[in-house]
C-alpha cells in the first residue's frame, strides 16, 4: 500500500492535497485495492457546492457502489472527466492521474480534521 507523504486522508479513505488555496481529492490505494477493478466514477458538476462530509459521488467497481466523501467543505472547480472514459485510471494511479475532483475550501479550519500519513496507516491497520 502507497500512502504519500504530503497528503491529508479521512477515515472513508479520501485523500486530500493542498495546491494553493485548492484541494485535489480522491480515494486513497487503500480503498480502489478493496474496491477491486473500478468500471464507474460518478463526481459532481463544476460549481457544485459541497460541506464537509457530504456525499459527492459515486465509485463503482466489479465488487460493489461506494460513496464518495467530501473531506473538506468547498465549491468544486474542476473535475476529472478522463475518468468517465478510463475508470480504471483510479486503480492505476490513485493519487495521480485517478484524482476525482478539486474544491475551493471554503473554509480552512477543515483540513484541520483531517488524518496525518501516520493516524491513516494507523486506521488502516485496524481494519484489516
Amino acid at each position: 500500500m502507497e500512502f504519500p507523504e504530503d497528503l491529508r486522508y479521512t477515515k472513508e479513505h479520501e485523500w486530500l492535497r493542498v495546491e494553493g488555496g485548492e484541494s485535489v481529492i480522491g480515494i486513497t490505494d487503500f480503498a480502489q485495492d478493496a474496491l477491486g477493478d473500478v468500471v464507474f466514477v460518478e463526481v459532481p458538476e463544476v460549481g457544485a457546492t459541497l460541506a464537509q462530509g457530504q456525499t459527492f459521488g459515486v465509485v463503482e467497481s466489479n465488487k460493489t457502489v461506494s460513496d464518495l466523501f467530501a473531506p473538506v467543505g468547498g465549491r468544486v472547480v474542476a473535475v476529472n472527466h478522463a475518468l468517465r472514459d478510463e475508470p480504471e485510471r483510479v486503480n492505476r494511479d490513485p493519487y495521480g492521474e485517478g484524482w476525482m475532483i478539486r474544491l475551493a475550501v471554503a473554509r480552512s479550519e477543515d483540513l484541520d480534521s483531517l488524518l496525518d500519513v501516520a493516524a491513516y496507516r494507523t486506521f488502516v491497520a485496524s481494519q484489516k
